[in-house]
């Protein structure tokens, strides 16, 4: 470099001095810059910490491996090993898994434990709290008898009572058949214990309840009939018949075999149904879908039908009540369940246009003889369960059990509602 150059170079570093300190006052340092590399994070990154892995405290040598118990342990030593022992038979030892007696002797052990497990205790077994139990029951026979004109259920001769106020059960001469199905579960139980389990009696909970109801009409109070109306009116605006499914996109998709899509279906069942409430039950009452293919949020039904149907509920007995109450929550649907109780009710269902014999009698002609009952009810609830299970299947011990259940529901309201009339009462006590 000439002198000339290097004089030039050094004049350029004199002026460019102060700039340099300039900057340098302004900008951050090198550990500036990384301690804030190190502590900022941005969304997307993970944690700059890294897990701490917690240490083992465990001390001492590893655990022994587990050893079979006595009677399923085989010798292994080498003077009884087949390949150790130049062919010879090896030495069966008493009590191991290799010995028959041994295996005899631990199954009729596990069948006594499997005898001992399906019956209830005894007031001397070990297995009951304090050595005492019930005793698998205290009642050889069960009957109806009648007294003051009412039915009982005599276990025994002990009258059948209720839970709560331990009043004798007393069910009207128009119900045979719900005293009979009545006698007919508690002669099922096997013993006292099963009494005092609801999901075994269910038909007597369901008497019970229509008996609470009766005892508060007794006295003037609607405290449970209020309570009940309130509940069942909420799935007026939910009902099961009145959730339409859409439309198929393409008119030769989604048909059953016999060319029906599933909305077809559920119009027909709610043509059924509605027009049948609104002939004879609720006359002048509109019923709208709650749920179309457009909507996603279920619609109130028009003013003045809520009030209509309360109305109508409020006057029904209390037997009838109570069989509309188990229907709807069977069914999920308040309008199925107003069909079955207005078609089988002995006292009418409360019903504005009542059917004479001679009407009902050609209406069962022109149906075959058929009547609305338990079937028809369970498949207009089920149009879309059933839909799905004949495409795609059932799920076993699932769909099969649900729909018998449903069944068992909708069976015990009928039974609850149903019943003879003045004419039939008479002769039933003539023959008495």
């Amino acid at each position: 470099m000439t002198p000339a150059a290097a004089a030039a170079a050094a004049m350029r570093m004199r002026l460019a001095a102060p700039l340099l300190r300039q900057r340098a006052a302004i900008l951050p340092s090198s550990r500036t810059l990384v301690a804030y590399r190190n502590s900022a994070r941005a969304i997307h990154s993970s944690p700059p910490e890294q897990a701490k892995v917690v240490p083992v405290y465990g001390t001492g040598p590893p655990p022994e491996p587990p050893k079979p118990a006595a009677e399923f342990a085989s010798s292994t030593s080498s003077s009884t090993h087949p390949s150790r022992n130049s062919g010879a038979i090896p030495e069966i030892k008493e009590g191991t898994a290799a010995d028959p007696w041994s295996r005899i002797s631990r199954r009729k052990r596990q069948a006594a434990m499997l005898r001992a497990a399906t019956l209830p205790p005894t007031a001397g077994s070990s297995t009951a709290p304090g050595g005492i139990g019930l005793k698998r029951r205290f009642w050889k026979s069960v009957n109806v008898a009648t007294n003051n004109d009412m039915n009982e259920i005599h276990l025994d001769s002990r009258p059948l009572r209720r839970p709560d106020t331990k009043s004798i059960i007393r069910l009207p001469l128009t119900k045979p058949s719900l005293a009979s199905a009545l006698a007919i579960e508690w002669d099922q139980l096997v013993s006292a214990q099963q009494a005092t389990k609801q999901h075994l009696i269910p038909l007597t909970s369901l008497v019970c309840r229509a008996l609470d109801i009766a005892d508060e009409d007794s006295l003037g109070k609607t405290d449970i009939r209020n309570a009940i109306t309130n509940v069942l009116l909420r799935y007026l605006d939910t009902d099961s018949l009145l959730c339409w499914a859409p439309a198929p996109a393409h008119p030769e998709d989604g048909r059953n075999d016999a060319g029906y899509t599933l909305r077809e279906v559920q119009e027909e069942a709610y043509s059924s149904v509605v027009s049948f409430l609104t002939t004879r039950v609720w006359p002048g009452v509109t019923i709208v879908p709650v749920l179309d293919e457009t909507s996603i949020m279920p619609r109130q039904q028009e003013p003045g039908t809520r009030e209509v149907v309360q109305g109508w509920m409020l006057g029904l007995s209390a037997w009838e009540l109570a069989a509309l109450e188990r229907a709807t929550l069977a069914g999920k649907s308040l309008l199925v369940a107003a069909r079955l109780v207005v078609e089988w009710s002995g006292d009418g269902g409360n019903a504005v246009v009542v059917q004479t014999p001679e009407e009902e009698k050609e209406m069962n002609s022109h149906q075959n003889n058929t009547r609305w009952g338990v079937e028809e009810a369970a498949r207009a609830v089920s149009l879309e369960v059933d839909w799905q299970t004949t495409q795609w299947g059932e799920v076993e011990d699932t769909h099969d059990v649900e729909k018998a259940d449903l069944g068992r529901q909708l069976g015990s309201a009928v039974l609850l509602c149903a019943g003879q009339g003045a004419t039939d009462v008479s002769a039933n006590k003539a023959k008495l």
